[in-house]
């Protein structure tokens, strides 16, 4: 006599794909950066004290070669007033805030142009630097 077998289904565990799925967005949630500089060379001035500001809207950046850079990508000081514009908006005062980073061998014709802008655009300009070592 012959018994028939019971036939299992193979199923994926669905219950299991909702918590994968928020952990997978966590992770990349922490790991994704708003604006990436990555790529550009310079090194910040000294400063004795420095202290730590909030989260800017813009990043500006002048590099090695004295280029500058909004937020990564490169614009010429002309451009730069109307792009500082677009990004800060209707945002109020006090919230304007704009990094400016400058490579420490800049010159005053290099970065002059460069805060002007931000004067203009409106913005509230934040010099990056870092602590001299040497002091600590």
């Amino acid at each position: 006599m012959k018994i028939q077998r019971k036939r299992l289904t193979a199923s994926v565990p669905a219950f299991a794909m909702g918590d994968i799925g928020f952990l997978l967005l966590i992770f990349f949630v922490i790991l994704a950066r708003a604006q990436d500089d990555s790529h550009l060379q310079w090194q910040p001035a000294k400063l004795e004290e420095a202290d730590m500001v909030a989260a800017p809207l813009a990043s500006v950046t002048i590099d090695t070669g004295f280029k500058t850079y909004l937020d990564g990508k490169e614009l010429s000081n002309d451009e730069l007033a109307g792009a500082l514009m677009t990004i800060l908006g209707d945002a109020p005062a006090g919230q304007r805030n704009v990094f400016l980073k400058v490579h420490k061998e800049a010159k005053a014709s290099h970065f002059e142009p460069v805060i002007a802008a931000i004067s203009e655009a409106g913005g509230d300009l934040i010099h990056i630097l870092e602590p001299d070592e040497q002091t600590k």
